[in-house]
């Protein structure tokens, strides 16, 4: 990875109980964006300062360790009102960027798909719509964001810039709501298709990706099938849909889509409400969680947040903790209730995963035997829709050993053998 830029992060507790987690996610966020970050500054007050977020004495902390490491950058983290951003820049001669706009830049590097890159656009222009003003800094020149914001120029240039800025978003707006109608028929094609499906959630880099590429090889599926796996923040952004066949059981489609992490901009929860949709039509959700991470229950709290903000609620969920092979007293796959504890790179745990998430999935599902007359193929033809588990010729025709739904098997009622 090609580091681009040294940075200084800076942060003010005021009361945070998971400062320090979010401090050292800010650190993986920066390198996200092929920023290194040279040093730190922390502040603990009640209260943050509303002209500069920190003290004034912290501000000149910050100038003067920014000239020690010649550092022209500065990520603070939390969101800065735009009048923060500007008293900063002016005391300082410091560009200063804030974790949302950290985040949304990271988001903007990994949107592959047309969805997402127009999600991602979408955010930033709102993020950046009340944050243009006139003024005489020359730092506010260098953050043109694509040439949108061209401050400085007067209260009429002002309102010029804000116009095109609202025009831009109707317009990404209007194309993003034909990307989903077209994304909601691909859809409604998989739910008419009767397949089960299953969504992979939780925290970025938590290995939804490695767990679903496990339970790919599982089902012996080609390694075109595979997904992105990085050990990075937000590897990707995109939602994967794959197929998992296995002998003699039941196919299901299983997703996995983008992760959460604190602090995630409400602007882009909503943004990605559309991304998120395979969990809000899921049967079953997999949370999948680092269990080797001290911050594992903040993790938890932060996954909860983000499905309720999108209106995910009481949806069947596996707590799949993986990683557990990093703890000191992991020795095989564990399954307790709802939840696994397992290793995305072991193949006994994948195993026990499949098989759990079977058991939720087709757990109204039974073994029955029907006799099918050879002539009748219109109902051999549906029968091999369905899993096959045995099958035998006799002279009346053929007997099928099938694991069916309850309503698959009202419909074969009257072939069934006792």
């Amino acid at each position: 990875m090609q580091i681009t830029q040294n940075v200084i992060i800076a942060g003010v507790s005021h009361l945070q109980e998971n400062f320090d987690y979010s401090m050292e996610e800010l650190v993986h966020l920066a390198a996200a964006d092929n920023l290194k970050v040279v040093t730190q500054v922390r502040q603990h007050l009640d209260h943050i300062n509303n002209q500069f977020y920190f003290g004034q004495g912290k501000v000149q902390e910050i100038k003067h360790l920014a000239q020690y490491y010649n550092v022209q950058l500065v990520i603070v983290n939390d969101e800065l009102s735009p009048a923060q951003v500007r008293n900063l820049e002016k005391a300082t001669q410091l560009q200063f960027l804030d974790r949302t706009e950290l985040i949304l830049q990271v988001f903007a590097q990994r949107a592959h798909s047309r969805q997402a890159q127009l999600q991602v656009a979408i955010a930033q222009l709102q993020y950046q719509l009340p944050r243009i003003h006139p003024s005489g800094n020359p730092l506010d020149q260098q953050r043109g964001h694509g040439g949108l914001a061209n401050r400085g120029a007067g209260e009429s240039q002002l309102e010029l810039n804000r116009r095109t800025i609202r025009q831009q978003i109707n317009k990404l707006q209007q194309d993003l709501r034909h990307v989903r109608q077209t994304l909601n028929i691909q859809s409604n094609r998989r739910q008419n298709a009767h397949l089960p499906q299953v969504a992979l959630v939780g925290y970025t880099n938590a290995g939804k990706s490695t767990t679903m590429n496990g339970l790919l090889s599982l089902a012996k599926e080609s390694a075109d099938k595979q997904v992105l796996v990085k050990d990075q923040l937000f590897a990707t952004l995109d939602t994967s849909i794959r197929k998992i066949s296995l002998p003699q059981m039941p196919d299901f489609l299983i997703s996995d889509t983008v992760g959460f992490i604190s602090k995630l901009p409400h602007n882009l929860i909503e943004a990605f409400r559309s991304t998120l949709a395979e969990a809000q039509t899921a049967d079953l959700l997999i949370q999948v969680v680092d269990a080797s991470s001290s911050q594992l229950p903040q993790m938890l709290d932060t996954t909860q947040q983000a499905l309720t903000a999108i209106g995910i609620h009481n949806k069947p969920m596996i707590y799949a903790y993986n990683k557990a092979d990093r703890t000191t007293n992991f020795v095989k796959p564990e399954i307790i209730g709802n939840s696994i504890y397992y290793s995305a790179l072991q193949t006994s745990s994948l195993k026990t995963l499949i098989n759990l998430i079977y058991k939720h999935l087709f757990k109204q599902y039974h073994v029955i035997k029907v006799l099918i007359p050879f002539a009748d193929k219109k109902l051999h033809h549906y029968i091999h829709q369905l899993t096959i588990q045995r099958q035998e010729y006799t002279f009346a025709g053929t007997i099928y050993q099938l694991f069916v739904s309850p309503q698959q098997a009202l419909k074969l009622q009257k072939y069934q053998l006792n």
